[in-house]
């Protein structure tokens, strides 16, 4: 998972175009190796927050310093390789950024088991 800053209205649209063009060059390095899965970004246009007790409002942003902007699902065969990957997340230029690496439980009718996944911030 990526998390940033807000930069909506604070960077110009050409500097968020080459903030793009390097996210699609790491993820195009990741696929290159047969490691990436599947990824967006998250919109924040028209997202709410549901609260424990069924409240809703409008999210996520509240009185966050950061949102969650995206993410990845990669094939790693570790989370040391996972993190590998999550170290060259240009998201990580900015001061303050972080990318989450985690891994995902899948169910099978069979048994259980984990494979690392990296969620990213675009």
């Amino acid at each position: 998972m990526y998390r940033h800053g807000n930069a909506t209205g604070k960077v110009s649209p050409e500097q968020m175009q080459i903030w793009m063009q390097q996210q699609m060059e790491w993820v195009n390095s990741i696929a290159a190796q047969n490691k990436f899965m599947v990824g967006t970004g998250l919109l924040f246009e028209n997202a709410k927050v549901v609260h424990h007790n069924k409240t809703v409002t409008n999210g996520p942003f509240g009185d966050i310093k950061e949102t969650l902007g995206g993410f990845i699902m990669i094939k790693a065969e570790s989370a040391q390789e996972a993190t590998q990957f999550a170290k060259a997340a240009p998201v990580l230029r900015g001061e303050g950024n972080t990318v989450e690496v985690r891994e995902i439980m899948r169910h099978s009718t069979m048994n259980i088991y984990k494979q690392p996944l990296l969620l990213s911030v675009a």
